[in-house]
């Protein structure tokens, strides 16, 4: 079977294989997000996953802790811009660069918006130590619940 699918000018996907490999990639749920929300459950820590920290912001958190206002995100290295293994893209370059940079700047209005609204915000790199994060997200959450909360 050969593939003649060529992509659309103007496309971001090089080829029908890239499209596939590209539409594959989680945006929840991931391998490191997996790891800390264990470790954090075993804490005795409970929290919504992949939620809406304000009702009026079409964003989600990885992990919302409400009581406590504590908003998680565990970003990935490629798609938000890791100052230390984030290497631009070889094929369609212009295209994939643009579409980190709205990333990076979309996670900075939401951390902009969220402080506004009185949240603590944590973020973390898809490759930092799951046992350290979840560290900190229960120290952060422990000193901010309010009293008589779980």
């Amino acid at each position: 079977m050969t593939d003649d699918w060529s992509p659309p000018p103007g496309s971001w996907a090089s080829s029908a294989g890239r499209r596939r490999n590209m539409q594959a990639i989680r945006s929840r749920d991931t391998k490191p997000e997996q790891l800390i929300r264990r470790l954090v459950h075993a804490q005795g820590l409970r929290y919504r996953v992949s939620a809406k920290p304000l009702p009026g912001l079409r964003r989600t958190a990885d992990m919302v802790f409400r009581p406590a206002k504590v908003a998680v995100f565990v970003d990935g290295c490629y798609w938000h811009g890791c100052p230390e293994h984030y290497v631009p893209p070889k094929t369609n370059p212009g295209y994939w660069s643009q579409k980190v940079a709205g990333n990076m700047n979309r996670d900075r209005d939401t951390d902009q918006q969220l402080l506004a609204a009185g949240w603590t915000v944590l973020r973390f790199w898809e490759h930092e130590s799951p046992e350290d994060c979840a560290v900190r997200i229960a120290a952060t959450v422990s000193r901010l619940k309010p009293p008589g909360k779980g």
